[in-house]
């Protein structure tokens, strides 16, 4: 039987082979932040309460996730209780409880342990967001910014359908004659602003870039910002929505209202 290769293995095969990449690294922890996981429960979950199993291993307790339902059935052997979470999500819960997280254990290429610090860091890196401030720009410029950034944020709005229209990275001259990059986001839904600049800050974090800066405006298509920025810079278009639930599938997929942990 041909074995499945998903993002997480890919990611993780790729760290393999360059232990000492920190950008590939860095990729490895947003994939499984991104990515939604199941989590092995103990018992079927009771409203917003969950109550993962956990393994003592001679590293620790751990809780056990799978990228794929299937590779949770052959861990079991069969049917079990679980979850399906954003890995954000679960890396969430586990901060500061002293458990790590076993990824896809003996059934996966991607199968790993990852202690109970590499969840309080995700976790941590996570839980930052965005400044505000006001700048008035001046003039806009092709972007130059490494194709790291530019493959961050392609990933990020590529998964943010629905959400906005499109997305514009332009080079800007401030008045006060500071200089960056803008990422202007386009016809930008209802209440969409803040989970958008967050992932575009997480775009930049897990891009590698140190000391990296993007600054996040929020225009409609036909204003004569988005006009002037559109002669010159890069544009992302995002995928149209595939569907939209009325309610979240599972607990924790409101971000809002993460499930409790027991």
């Amino acid at each position: 039987m041909t074995e499945i290769v998903t993002l997480l293995d890919a990611a993780h095969a790729a760290v393999a082979a360059d232990p000492e990449n920190e950008t590939l690294r860095l990729r490895f922890f947003e994939r499984l932040a991104d990515g939604e996981m199941v989590i092995l429960l103990e018992r079927e979950a009771g409203g917003e309460t969950l109550e993962p199993r956990v393994f003592d291993l001679e590293d620790g307790p751990v809780v056990l996730v799978f990228d794929r339902e299937e590779r949770l059935a052959s861990f079991s052997g069969g049917i079990a209780p679980y979850a399906a979470l954003p890995g954000r999500v679960i890396a969430g819960l586990l901060r500061g409880q002293g458990i790590g997280m076993g990824v896809n254990l003996g059934v996966a290429p991607s199968s790993m342990l990852l202690p109970p610090e590499a969840m309080d860091w995700l976790a941590e890196t996570l839980d930052g967001g965005p400044e505000e401030l006001e700048a008035l720009p001046e003039e806009f410029l092709a972007p130059s910014v490494p194709e790291a950034v530019i493959d961050a944020l392609d990933g990020k709005l590529a998964r943010a359908g629905g959400l906005a229209v499109a997305a514009l990275l332009a080079g800007v001259v401030y008045r006060d004659g500071r200089r960056g990059h803008l990422l202007a986001l386009l016809d930008a839904a209802e209440g969409a602003e803040a989970p958008l600049a967050r992932a575009m800050r997480e775009a930049l974090v897990f891009s590698g870039i140190e000391a990296g800066e993007l600054d996040v405006v929020f225009l409609t298509a036909e204003s004569p910002v988005a006009s002037a920025m559109a002669r010159v810079a890069l544009r992302f278009d995002l995928p149209e929505p595939q569907g939209q639930d009325a309610a979240p599938a599972a607990p924790g997929m409101d971000p809002s209202r993460p499930p409790k942990l027991r």
